[in-house]
């Protein structure tokens, strides 16, 4: 991904593809930051046949699907609090976002994860000093919503 794709300033675009592309189980699921801005982040997932969940059908693994979802939340939680504390210094920012975690995460799985590849967008609800509530949607290669997400996450 080419940073011109990103509506953030250096140090939110540095510090978020730090947080993503650090995270070991991100690279093994074959996550992919495509979009990021104040708006929304968009991650892709490849279908390939380790994340398959139901052999005979060979459809994405439900718990991939939760993975996907809440990556982009948490994501999106990083973005939200990144913006929240602008003013602060560097070290203060970073013991800030060192914290972020999932507090809760819902998914509804709207229809059998059946595709090429899927789209997570994760859109944020709210921010505050401590929690970030997060919209998440996945959609697969045809653009069908095969499931929806909201997140909570720790982010003070």
């Amino acid at each position: 991904m080419s940073k011109n794709q990103f509506q953030l300033d250096e140090k939110i675009y540095q510090g978020l593809t730090y947080f993503f592309e650090n995270i070991p189980f991100n690279k093994l699921v074959g996550m992919e930051l495509i979009y990021v801005g104040l708006d929304r982040v968009d991650i892709r997932t490849a279908m390939k046949p380790e994340l398959i969940g139901n052999f005979i059908h060979g459809n994405l693994h439900g718990g991939v699907i939760s993975s996907i979802l809440d990556v982009a939340g948490g994501s999106m939680a990083v973005v939200g609090a990144y913006e929240r504390t602008r003013d602060r210094g560097d070290e203060e920012r970073e013991a800030i976002l060192s914290k972020i975690g999932t507090i809760d995460l819902r998914v509804d799985y709207l229809k059998p994860g059946r595709g090429a590849w899927f789209l997570a967008t994760a859109r944020l609800l709210r921010t505050g000093n401590k929690v970030a509530v997060t919209r998440m949607e996945l959609h697969n290669d045809q653009d069908e919503v095969i499931a929806l997400g909201t997140g909570t996450y720790l982010c003070g």
